[in-house]
């Protein structure tokens, strides 16, 4: 078991040790972040000192961290990988988030394992497979509704499973661990951490007829996930982790987005159902604010249902929030009137407009100078020539997407999280001892001889022991109460108190690293829990002999290899979606129900993506309401894999077993 069924765990991605620190310090219960290698995104790995920096300072609040090794293994990886493995548990991480179920059947260590999003979990027979196979948490599909997460949440043991939602940050438009878009056009698979983001290209958009009925539109590309409203509704539905998405996001955008979902589960935590799930609480020298930091715009995607509204289809870059109008325009500057009287425009802000086409235009501000304060004129002199702005005119309005004044406050100390304590100082006949009890009932104590010497003013003497043994602001705990269980006010030199407080807070940071309890590794069920299909195809991404060794022994008869196998020559959906570019644009059958003079007359045919010389073709599946982006992989990546194997032979899972 990973949490408790009335924990909430708040989980925050890190690039580094150094984010990672920071979003403990932020009110991380968990991070889950890259190890060596083998981590789904390919630029993200650390060093196993690294780690244990982070491991370290996480665990003295019972934080929690997550490694991921969660990218799909060729044959001759997984020894790698088993040793990692190792490496990380020796370092005290907490848990792996793995993909590839080949780790199952290798000699891991006893560290808990939980399934990574690109498992796939969407049904909850899935979810409950995976629970029995003796993975202790998951993380469900994004597109997933209350309803099916409630659903999942009853299929499943609380008691031994945790279920993890994404509740921010970038989202993928396709199914997670189905999407193979990037290794058919270019070799680089997004399921061994290297995806070329397709989704965010241009389309032209072409119907069964050849008309264009989308121009240079990103029409793969989602908004931003934020499910702020609705944690309340996903704590009812049975989520308990809360995954915020970020691996290659920069320190301020951890922080930010961190403090912000801290303070909105501190908010619930504090009706008294529910608790933290590590130690401390947080404060912050700003106010988090999501729309501070690079996004799409928001989208709460599918959990309250389907809505027409979760693409950025005109940009893949942030927009920002509007800021004002211009006013005017000079040789080498524009002139700029603020909506909020009392905004300020600084040196290096980013500001950026929607041309004429609906594109997005940024702004470098390299100097900018109030004109007049009291109507909000500002003069703005660009890093880049005026000319260069197209559209820039008279009555635009203005979008600021960087604000440097918030950049620097992220990039100074921002926040502090505290452990309570109380504090007790007691006599004995030659003594004086100190006992400190923390929040988690850990205790820590220390004494010194003492002569009882008599104060000369005994309100200044308690006063002095107060302030003294009260001192813990460079800790990381603080007081909650300071009883004195003394005869009377005794001098102590402040020297004597201070080595008092220090030695008794070594005890008990000693004794919180012993009480400290590594979660366990659940066992999976025997005999082995059978699969829910006994057929799998590419899309199980079945990649080495021991993930297709583990299908077998939970009862899989016919199993496919992998997408990156090259065995799918031909055309395949190379990504399956909940997304509807129909539904999205207006052409769903099921939206012209009802509408008279219509209904019959739209069907839901195949339409075309192209993006030069790429083509892909829309095929939409109207039971589960699906759509799949269908293609076929590449010759040059085809010729560049044969080349490889001539002079770099790798073993890996190719061939199709027989049944």
């Amino acid at each position: 078991m990973s949490l408790l069924p009335h924990q909430l765990e708040l989980l925050s991605p890190a690039r580094d040790a150094d984010i990672g620190i920071e979003a403990v310090n932020h009110g991380a219960d968990a991070v889950y972040i890259g190890g060596p290698a083998f981590g789904a995104r390919a630029t993200a790995g650390n060093d196993i000192r690294d780690l244990e920096r982070l491991i370290h300072h996480a665990h003295r609040f019972n934080s929690r961290i997550f490694i991921t090794l969660n990218t799909i293994l060729r044959d001759d990886e997984l020894e790698d990988a088993r040793r990692m493995a190792w490496q990380v548990y020796e370092a005290g991480a907490d848990a792996l988030i793995i993909q590839d179920m080949g780790l199952l059947e290798l000699d891991l260590p006893p560290i808990q394992l939980h399934a990574s999003t690109q498992t796939d979990i969407r049904t909850p027979e899935k979810a409950r497979f995976l629970q029995d196979a003796g993975l202790s948490q998951i993380v469900i599909a994004r597109e997933l509704d209350l309803a099916q997460i409630a659903a999942i949440r009853a299929a499943t043991d609380p008691s031994r499973t945790t279920i993890e939602f994404f509740v921010h940050g970038a989202l993928c438009v396709a199914y997670s661990g189905q999407c193979f878009i990037s290794h058919a056009h270019t070799g680089r698979s997004a399921n061994r951490g290297d995806c070329n983001q397709a989704c965010r290209l241009p389309y032209e958009v072409l119907d069964g007829q050849g008309r264009i009925i989308a121009h240079e539109k990103h029409v793969l590309s989602m908004k931003d996930n934020n499910q702020s409203d609705n944690l309340r509704a996903l704590i009812d539905a049975g989520v308990r982790s809360f995954k915020i998405e970020g691996r290659y996001k920069d320190m301020g955008y951890v922080k930010n987005i961190t403090a912000h979902y801290r303070k909105l589960l501190d908010e619930i935590v504090e009706g008294g159902t529910f608790a933290r799930a590590s130690s401390g609480r947080t404060t912050f020298t700003f106010t988090p604010d999501p729309d501070q930091n690079f996004n799409r715009e928001f989208t709460d995607y599918f959990v309250n249902g389907r809505k027409d509204d979760i693409g950025a289809f005109d940009t893949p870059k942030t927009p920002g929030r509007a800021i004002g109008w211009v006013t005017q325009l000079g040789d080498n500057w524009f002139e700029l009137e603020v909506s909020d009287k009392a905004s300020r425009l600084h040196n290096g802000d980013g500001l950026c407009y929607y041309n004429l086409q609906k594109e997005l235009v940024g702004v470098h501000i390299n100097r900018a100078a109030s004109v007049h304060a009291g109507k909000g004129i500002w003069r703005v002199f660009p890093k880049d020539p005026i000319a260069g702005f197209q559209d820039l005119r008279k009555g635009l309005e203005i979008n600021r997407n960087r604000d440097m004044d918030w950049v620097r406050t992220l990039e100074k100390k921002s926040s502090d999280r505290r452990i309570g304590l109380w504090a007790g100082l007691q006599e004995t006949p030659d003594s004086l001892s100190l006992t400190l009890t923390d929040e988690d009932g850990f205790v820590g104590s220390a004494a010194i001889p003492h002569a009882h010497q008599i104060a000369t003013e005994a309100a200044r003497a308690e006063t002095t022991l107060r302030e003294q043994l009260g001192r813990f602001g460079t800790t990381i705990f603080e007081v909650h109460d300071l009883a004195l269980q003394l005869s009377q006010p005794w001098f102590v030199p402040a020297s004597a108190l201070n080595q008092l407080r220090r030695d008794a807070l070594a005890s008990l940071e000693q004794a919180r690293a012993k009480g400290f309890v590594r979660l366990p590794r659940a066992t999976p069920l025997e005999p082995p829990a059978p699969f829910p299909e006994d057929t799998l195809t590419y899309l199980a991404n079945v990649f080495n002999h021991k993930a297709h060794d583990f299908y077998v022994k939970h009862g899989v008869k016919v199993i496919d290899a992998a997408y990156e196998s090259k065995e799918e020559e031909g055309e395949v959906s190379l990504m399956i979606t909940k997304h509807c570019v129909r539904f999205s644009m207006s052409l769903c059958p099921k939206q012209a129900k009802g509408v008279i003079g219509v209904k019959g007359t739209i069907k839901a045919e195949p339409l075309q993506l192209i993006n030069g010389r790429e083509k892909l073709t829309l095929r939409f599946d109207c039971k589960p309401c699906e759509m799949h982006v269908v293609g076929k992989m590449k010759k040059s990546v085809l010729n560049q894999h044969r080349k490889d194997m001539q002079e770099h032979p790798l073993q890996f899972y190719r061939t199709r077993p027989i049944a």
